[in-house]
């Protein structure tokens, strides 16, 4: 008796290949979406601590943030890698090719250790220069060096724990990527009073607390890739790279690493008008509306990440009718979830502002309106998500990287600085509706290509499955 993989029974991967989609997933999207928040969470903590360090509690905050956007660069590597290698792994386990898989699997890895050398180099000689670019002031850069520094002695873990976590959600594993994400989040809990608090470290013990967590997440992920528990194994054999394996995985991968490496320049376009235009209270705005995007776009990509294993392994074993299921299944749960979204934001704006501000404050009475505008077209969102992400899983690389460079680059960037000359409302307001009016735009232009490629899949299959 076999799984869909072909692996021992017993092994707790769902079957891909034949069993119910919609009992899949949910299965899979759960633990994923988990994940998701956990590590968001994850991410979080280091803030909320450091914010109560008594007399320099704010200034190390600010300091602190402006070390986000590097964080994120970083983090977008590990996206370059894994989110290609992952869905090329699914559509060869698919088709039965399991060798093609694991070489898949031992050449992102070896990828990612060399990423992470390359960017600890780099980050170490100029990032206190890019501190200072992204916004460190003489008061806060001191504070932000400190934590950064530190982080970056962990970027290997990085690397590692988010790279490689792919690879089992992309087995169907997903709780086990669920718990590669809760080990680490727990322990930095655990770790950052210890060590900012007890030991009276700092800023300095938040990002060891951070580095420490993350590698003991790394090492849980890379035991279980080279166990008996995982059916793709991490075998030293596989780990020298070849052109022919790891290129076509950078190649699906860009469109990931470009959609996470531009949130850090989506954020500077916003803010740089938005002071100019709105003074402060704009920017304040901007920092709950970019939380509340953040946090509301979770359930998102936990569905995708759930139907991508699904999408892939089906697409690579050529059942082409259960991947039109799964693109059906994904995008009506994708869009009741999205369309949710928009109605809390348009008609009880208030819930979600009170997580961050009164709402009867200054901020909050400002940030209503902002709220409204700005997700004024999130019901949409599901549409684009499903779409352009089942691109990615299908293996389409250059459909999946113009969607990801058509929203933001070209779209969203340009609108945020042409609207407030172009229409006739305040400037700020029309900032904010650089939001909607790209996410219009992006929307229609990536379904009406989905419906183009989609089809002409479908019909190729059916006119000539042997072919494929």
């Amino acid at each position: 008796m076999q799984t869909n993989h072909g692996a021992p029974a017993g092994r707790t991967a769902p079957d891909l290949g034949t069993g119910s989609i919609g009992r899949l997933l949910f299965r899979l999207a759960v633990p994923a979406i988990i994940a998701q928040v956990i590590n968001v969470l994850y991410n979080m903590v280091d803030r909320m601590y450091i914010g109560h360090l008594p007399g320099i509690g704010d200034t190390a905050l600010t300091g602190v943030g402006v070390c986000f956007p590097l964080i994120t660069a970083i983090s977008a590597f590990a996206y370059l890698v894994a989110m290609g290698g992952a869905p090329r792994a699914s559509i060869f386990l698919g088709k039965g090719d399991k060798d093609t898989a694991e070489r898949i699997l031992g050449n992102c890895a070896t990828a990612l250790v060399a990423i992470g050398l390359v960017l600890t180099a780099v980050f170490l000689l100029s990032g206190y220069t890019l501190l200072g670019i992204f916004g460190a002031s003489p008061d806060t850069i001191g504070y932000a060096w400190e934590y950064f520094r530190i982080y970056l002695v962990g970027t290997i873990f990085v690397q590692l724990s988010l790279g490689l976590n792919a690879f089992i959600n992309a087995q169907g594993y997903t709780v086990v990527g669920m718990l590669t994400v809760v080990i680490g989040a727990v322990l930095n809990i655990i770790l950052d009073p210890v060590f900012m608090f007890a030991l009276d470290m700092g800023v300095a013990g938040a990002a060891l607390a951070t580095i420490l967590s993350q590698a003991v997440s790394a090492a849980f992920t890379v035991w279980f890739l080279c166990s008996r528990r995982s059916y793709l194994r991490l075998k030293r054999v596989n780990l020298r790279p070849a052109a022919r394996i790891l290129l076509p995985s950078l190649a699906l991968g860009l469109s990931p690493f470009v959609m996470q490496l531009t949130e850090s320049v989506i954020s500077i376009c916003f803010n740089t008008q938005l002071r100019l235009y709105g003074g402060d209270v704009a920017v304040g705005a901007m920092t709950i509306l970019s939380s509340v995007m953040q946090f509301s776009m979770l359930p998102l990509h936990g569905l995708t990440q759930g139907a991508q294993p699904i999408t892939s392994f089906n697409y690579g074993a050529g059942k082409i009718d259960r991947v039109v299921r799964t693109f059906r299944v994904l995008l009506i749960a994708c869009l009741a979830y999205s369309t949710a979204l928009w109605a809390i934001c348009q008609f009880a704006p208030q819930l979600v502002i009170g997580i961050f501000t009164p709402p009867a404050g200054t901020l909050g009475q400002y940030t209503r309106l902002a709220l409204r505008i700005y997700m004024a077209a999130s019901l949409l969102f599901g549409a684009q998500i499903a779409c352009q992400q089942t691109f990615v899983a299908l293996g389409k690389a250059g459909v999946s990287l113009f969607l990801a460079v058509l929203r933001k680059i070209l779209l969203l960037v340009p609108l945020i600085f042409l609207l407030p000359r172009v229409l006739p409302v305040s400037r700020d307001t029309a900032v904010f509706l650089a939001e909607p009016v790209a996410d219009t735009l992006a929307v229609l232009t990536t379904c009406t290509l989905f419906a183009v490629v989609f089809r002409h899949l479908v019909r190729g299959w059916h006119a000539d499955p042997l072919r494929h």
